[in-house]
């Protein structure tokens, strides 16, 4: 009856030993079939006979804790949206002439813009002389703006010549000579107008 016992417990022994074995994916624990590891009494988990502190890779077993994911990248914010830039700019010229003194601001802006859609240069002049001679010079005034453009850098592209004459006068003036001529200042321009985006 005692070697039976024996026997037998011999027997339950060997089976709990290979059914308790260390597995692959939790090695150095003893786990069940299931790959569940054994815990004691106490909670800790059961080592196997192959266990060192680098095999301490199953949560909640001798202190590991496994990484938590990190948190994915916040999306980029969005590029703001491009803002409509629309301006008017009046270049001035002495009677009689085409010479353009400074178109520096001009290019500047259009030059800071993201995009530019259009350039509109439209010349004028004042109503001394001939209607021909003020629409050639209204004409010259509105070429010379755009080539002074060109030389400070602004795309050509865009840009569109118009001569108005002596049409699109803003000056209100009486009185003769010098003294006219100097109040018809406002009439004697190019108008340029640009729409881009910032």
């Amino acid at each position: 009856m005692k070697k039976l016992a024996m026997t037998a417990g011999f027997a339950l022994a060997m089976s709990m030993s290979a059914a308790a074995l260390a597995h692959p994916v939790n090695s150095g624990y003893v786990t069940d079939s299931g790959d569940t590891v054994w815990r004691t009494g106490f909670g800790e988990c059961w080592h196997a006979g192959n266990w060192t502190q680098d095999k301490a890779t199953v949560e909640g077993c001798d202190g590991y804790q496994k990484m938590a994911a990190a948190a994915p990248a916040p999306a980029p914010a969005p590029a703001p949206a491009a803002m409509p830039a629309d301006k008017k700019f009046a270049v001035f010229f002495d009677f009689d002439s085409a010479v353009v003194d400074s178109v520096s601001d001009i290019a500047n802006y259009v030059n800071g813009l993201a995009a530019v859609s259009s350039i509109r240069l439209i010349g004028n002049a004042d109503y001394i002389g001939t209607s021909a001679y003020n629409d050639a010079l209204s004409r010259r005034r509105a070429e010379n703006v755009a080539a002074a453009l060109r030389s400070a850098g602004v795309d050509s592209n865009a840009m569109t010549v118009d001569a108005l004459g002596e049409t699109a006068p803003i000056a209100q003036c009486s009185g003769r000579g010098a003294a006219l001529i100097s109040c018809l200042r406002a009439d004697r321009r190019v108008d340029v107008q640009i729409s881009g985006k910032k």
